[in-house]
């Protein structure tokens, strides 16, 4: 008689297509099912436990299992739990409409509800192209992204993205871009300070040649996430606003992946004042429970489509699980969290204590660069760390050391040749330094050939 993970393993091998992998590869090695999650730690079906290296890609907050946060779902589930904003509304969506709008950047007043992260994307996009045509502006249709960008993968948000791997096989489908280069002071030749330079004067440059036919940019605030953890030089961010609101276009903030304290700020854009005229917000929203994401933006922008009804200013754009009453309950726990618990201010103090404890790992042959911002870590892996030659993709280092992790007890995914640590932000010193000492391990392990 087969066992559970027996059972599952073979079903997961019949009828399970997973996301971002390459399935013949994944299908010669043992899966790894999760049955339960308590605190950071994740449990398999096998009962061996995981730390969470990556909070379950970048979205968990506070642990799995929080009583706080179940109790909030089963409260609104006795309640209703799902019905539509399409011309009517309901509690829990209202409360965090208001509550997102108190936290966020100075002057976002209108919260856009939808499911993730590239939804939130695809409806900011939109609003900014009708935006422009609802003002009669009907030159200004196109978009600036970023070299190396990640925004989702709807269409429209695969049309702002830059990564070739990801996105080019889908090239013929999409709308084309403007891409300038996002700074990545490590492998450009002058560092930092000349990485910045070059960002600030392409995007110059592209704005004084074709700002009236430029709808916005779209960027990634301070740290680019899926193009391996590569944080912005100090003031890059506020230096882009302006030459934005200076040339007349819009700038959408895509913190996702940046935002609820994961940078240590409750957003990235926070960290240089930055107000951006729409912000897409996901992930840790619900502090990464369910999936609801949303679309903030300012007055100015919503009223560009308040009008009469003859006048088909209308957005017309929704999901059908818009403003989820669940979803909506449980990040307003999540929220309640925040405060109750100072996290923000507990993931600055962690942010250093991890960056002390990783320094020595800097010292090891095959690391190149260590980048950080908050809680959002990105170890470079390198061949040669004079000359900063990276690993052959065919090499698979970064898999290789993520499945070496998982073997000590530790999960992440990696990017490339770059080692992802996003833990928890709940995470206490003794369970960061527990996995420090994994992905040491590992590290070394796989670029060494040897245990540490």
């Amino acid at each position: 008689m087969s066992t559970q993970y027996e059972r599952l393993a073979a079903m997961n091998t019949s009828h399970l297509w997973h996301p971002f992998t390459q399935m013949k590869d994944y299908n010669n090695a043992a899966p790894l099912i999760i049955e339960r999650g308590e605190g950071i730690l994740l449990y398999d079906v096998q009962g061996k436990a995981y730390y969470d290296g990556f909070s379950s890609v970048w979205l968990n907050v506070h642990g799995h299992n929080v009583p706080e946060l179940n109790q909030a779902i089963v409260d609104q589930l006795g309640r209703v739990a799902h019905s539509t904003l399409l011309g009517m509304a309901n509690i829990p969506a209202i409360e965090l409409a208001e509550k997102l709008v108190e936290i966020a950047p100075q002057g976002l007043a209108k919260v856009f509800y939808s499911d993730s992260g590239a939804t939130g994307v695809e409806i900011a996009l939109k609003m900014a192209f009708q935006y422009w045509h609802n003002q009669g502006a009907k030159k200004k249709t196109t978009f600036i992204t970023m070299n190396q960008a990640y925004h989702g993968d709807t269409i429209g948000a695969v049309s702002v993205g830059a990564i070739p791997l990801y996105h080019d096989v889908f090239r013929p489908m999409l709308f084309p871009s403007h891409t300038i280069p996002y700074p990545y002071a490590y492998r450009h030749e002058g560092g930092a300070l000349a990485a910045k330079e070059a960002t600030l004067t392409a995007l110059r440059n592209l704005l004084e040649a074709r700002a009236d036919e430029i709808a916005a940019l779209i960027v990634e605030p301070i740290v680019q996430g899926a193009s391996g953890i590569i944080v912005m030089p100090q003031g890059c961010l506020s230096e882009m606003a302006a030459l934005c609101r200076e040339h007349d276009v819009l700038l959408i903030a895509d913190e996702v992946a940046t935002g609820f304290g994961r940078t240590g700020a409750m957003f990235a854009c926070d960290l240089e004042d930055v107000s951006p005229d729409l912000m897409v917000i996901g992930k840790g929203l619900t502090g990464g429970y369910l999936p609801v994401a949303a679309t903030l933006a300012t007055n100015a922008v919503y009223e560009a489509f308040y009008a009469d009804y003859h006048e088909q200013k209308t957005f017309f754009h929704g999901h059908s699980y818009t403003g989820n009453p669940l979803g909506c309950a449980v990040a307003l726990a999540s929220l309640k969290l925040f405060d109750e618990r100072n996290i923000l201010e507990g993931v600055k103090r962690k942010a250093s204590y991890v960056e002390n404890k990783l320094a020595a790992l800097k010292e090891r042959p095959h690391v190149g660069d260590i980048r950080q911002q908050g809680l959002m870590f990105g170890i470079e892996l390198v061949r040669d760390k004079a000359t900063r030659e990276p690993y052959d993709w065919a090499e698979r280092i970064g898999v290789r050391t993520s499945l070496r992790a998982r073997e000590l007890g530790m999960l992440t995914r990696p990017l490339g040749n770059v080692i992802v640590f996003i833990p928890p932000l709940v995470s206490t010193e003794a369970e960061l330094e527990a996995m420090i000492h994994i992905l040491r391990d590992s590290i070394i392990h796989v670029t060494e050939g040897r245990d540490s």
